[in-house]
């Protein structure tokens, strides 16, 4: 009966107290989590409107009550050395009364839909049910490690010629630092003032954060941490050179008398228990992002390839639960400086991908002779040895949250 009445239109900020009652009912946000961090209903809704403002938000209305919604917010990538736009998409979620009636189906098509409009030829999401948006198209891209270290583990000192020092959590040198990181490395958010805004928004006041400078007073790396029951945490560490690493390292294990353990997260394929003396750490890995192409043949047109000797091509039928556009069989031409351009053919073809299985491939999370292993990929195994020597190999970093 709801479908004769309801209908789908933008979220403007005079909705931004519904979006967020939205938000906050499908995650069940209480108040014990919102004062553990430091905020209040008011708050969160003054830090929510100037980023709805830059974002796309799209709902289902009941009238005048908004029942269902999604925003996706403009963004940066780095894929590979290339910088892509980005939808950053979140704020996903229906009352339970309005749900099995295909108003979210519709709702990620629509913003799917512009985001190719506007030039966003992926779309990176933070998973509440990676079994729910497998189905509609996204597929896990990125890792993060939860690792815990006891103080007797920490590493010696060791000398480096720069030197750490802390710095406030809104510094330029600290978003500088960040931003010459980002730009070298795989899958990394460019963040602006929006995405940033994201990334401390639910951090207590107590976080902190220190850089390391090397000999020239360069910012290398940083760290981003706080201190609490005796437990040093980190929400990130991020360095360009193994004196950075060193460095930053040298200032936590300076912290041994005040902390018995460590825990942090690190978001790349970094090998740390191998990297310490005494390597018998605890380390849980969990999937983290999710990726999904947008426009298959707009994405390819930026993607860069391994070159070769020879040009190389694949043709495959690609399917996709959503987008009409990837929806298709291709013909992949890859020249040898690694440019390539997907065409539409209208051939029969017995190679089959899905658009899940191929953002996790060229995001470089899973290779393809293990997708083609378990059944991801349906190719012979001259494609699958063309793709592995096509692809770039490097682990996604992300570590945004949004």
């Amino acid at each position: 009966m709801y479908k004769k009445i309801l209908k789908m239109k933008l979220v403007g900020s005079e909705y931004v107290e519904q979006y967020n009652a939205l938000m906050r009912y499908d995650f069940q946000v209480t108040e014990q989590e919102l004062s553990s961090v430091g905020w209040q209903e008011k708050e969160i809704i003054r830090a929510k409107f100037p980023t709805m403002e830059k974002a796309d938000v799209i709902g289902w209305f009941d009238n005048d009550t908004l029942i269902s919604q999604v925003a996706v917010y403009p963004m940066k990538v780095r894929i590979f050395d290339k910088t892509y736009k980005m939808g950053g998409l979140t704020g996903v979620g229906t009352y339970p009364e309005y749900s099995n009636l295909g108003l979210m189906h519709k709702l990620l098509e629509q913003a799917l839909k512009n985001m190719q409009k506007r030039g966003q030829y992926i779309c990176y999401l933070y998973p509440y049910s990676i079994p729910y948006y497998r189905r509609k198209g996204w597929e896990i891209i990125s890792n993060k490690l939860t690792y815990q270290i006891g103080d007797y583990q920490l590493p010696k000192n060791k000398q480096v010629p720069g030197d750490v020092r802390r710095v406030s959590t809104d510094s330029e040198e600290l978003k500088k630092t960040y931003e010459i990181y980002a730009m070298q490395t795989h899958g990394a958010i460019l963040r602006d003032e929006l995405a940033w805004n994201e990334y401390w928004l639910w951090d207590t006041d107590d976080i902190m954060a220190a850089i390391y400078y090397n000999e020239n007073n360069e910012p290398n790396g940083y760290l981003i941490y706080w201190i609490e029951n005796e437990i040093f945490h980190i929400k990130d560490m991020i360095f360009n050179n193994e004196d950075a690493r060193t460095g930053l390292w040298n200032f936590i294990s300076a912290h041994f008398s005040m902390v018995e353990e460590v825990i942090g997260d690190i978001y790349t394929d970094e090998p740390l228990a191998f990297l310490l003396e005494d390597a018998s750490i605890k380390e849980t890995i969990t999937p983290y992002f999710m990726g999904r192409i947008v426009d298959f043949e707009k994405f390819i047109e930026n993607y860069p390839f391994k070159q070769s000797t020879m040009d190389r091509e694949w043709k495959f039928t690609l399917t996709d639960p959503i987008m009409t556009c990837n929806q298709s069989t291709f013909l992949l031409k890859i020249e040898k400086d690694g440019s390539a351009k997907a065409t539409r053919i209208n051939e029969k073809c017995q190679d089959t991908v899905s658009i899940q299985t191929m953002t996790t491939m060229l995001m470089g999370y899973k290779r393809p002779s293990y997708l083609s292993k378990i059944g991801r990929i349906t190719t012979d195994k001259n494609i699958i040895s063309m793709l592995e020597n096509s692809i770039k190999q490097k682990t996604p970093y992300i570590s945004d949250y949004f």
